[in-house]
């Protein structure tokens, strides 16, 4: 039986726009199972777990379990567990850490703050510092979500883990499973399908100078989906690579068409025509769904550069 990444690649659906929206990612280290919403059915409290969803709604928070690749014992939680923050809106992206042994403080946090960009209170509660290693690759290992999940997202970041990459980490739910292996970059927030080994050691090693890889990116996820497809469609109408030079600066519209405005840190500035479409023939949208669905797509069907023009005083 087809499994439902196996059917999206066979279509050859395609995956600009698809990523998770969160301007600001948390991250949990929590070892050990995780059921399909791992916040509450893992070896976390389930009481925090709904407090911290609970904590996070409409902030632009994003709150994701993590884990080290490899065997997960069905053991208690770890007396000291890893924290990461990351706010991903260009111009003002940063990566913070700390190590804490309760994860109740975790409550403590300003949630809204954080989630405009702002790291104080993170520093503060947790007493977090500035992350000074490589960038983290975080990899989609939840099977209980969908099984594409573990069937190809535990061999990837096992095989990454493996061969030396740094700042691996199997993560809960980024979304998409029709596009496993699925991975996101943290400090800059950009998601990929399909991944492979040799692709992410690539997007990592662009990502330590600055710079974006286009190929089988889904987006950058301090964007709605419109916006993520219009911001791919600059980079690669124009070849920038610079990971903060773009940004998504107006979204005019409802579905399905959206007018976009995306802005260079250069001045320059561009109108990109984004339509939602719907992926035909149907397919499963994910391995656990009963019924067949046609996913939303983002077509982008325009890019234009805005002249700036000037008056001059006579």
């Amino acid at each position: 039986m087809s499994t439902c990444s196996t059917v999206s690649q066979d279509l050859d659906e395609p995956i600009a726009g698809t990523a998770a929206t969160a301007t600001t990612w948390l991250l949990l280290e929590q070892p050990g199972p995780w059921g399909a919403m791992a916040l509450t059915q893992s070896h976390l409290d389930p009481a925090l777990g709904r407090a911290l969803e609970a904590a996070a709604q409409g902030t632009g928070v994003r709150i994701a379990l993590i884990r080290r690749p490899g065997r997960h014992a069905d053991c208690g939680g770890p007396s000291e567990r890893q924290v990461y923050v990351a706010h991903t809106v260009p111009g003002n992206v940063w990566l913070h850490t700390a190590t804490i042994s309760d994860p109740q403080h975790l409550l403590d946090l300003d949630f809204a703050a954080l989630g405009r960009g702002d790291h104080h209170t993170f520093d503060e509660v947790l007493q977090g510092r500035p992350h000074t290693g490589g960038p983290l690759a975080l990899v989609c290992t939840n099977g209980k979500r969908d099984r594409c999940c573990a069937l190809l997202g535990r061999p990837l970041a096992a095989e990454l883990a493996a061969s030396g990459v740094d700042g691996v980490w199997e993560v809960t739910h980024l979304g998409g499973h029709r596009f496993s292996p699925t991975l996101l970059v943290l400090p800059y927030g950009y998601a990929y399908g399909r991944a492979q080994a040799h692709a992410v050691k690539d997007v990592l090693h662009s990502v330590q100078e600055g710079r974006i890889v286009v190929d089988g990116c889904r987006g950058n996820s301090a964007w709605e989906r419109p916006g993520q497809a219009a911001e791919l469609a600059v980079r690669r109408a124009t070849g920038e690579d610079a990971a903060q030079a773009l940004t998504v600066v107006r979204t005019h519209g409802t579905a399905p068409r959206w007018e976009v405005t995306v802005a260079h840190a250069d001045g320059r500035t561009w109108r990109v025509s984004v339509v939602q479409g719907a992926s035909l023939p149907p397919r499963p949208e994910s391995c656990g769904a009963s019924a067949l669905g046609s996913p939303a797509r983002m077509d982008v069907v325009a890019v234009r550069e805005l002249r700036v023009t000037t008056t001059l005083a006579s």
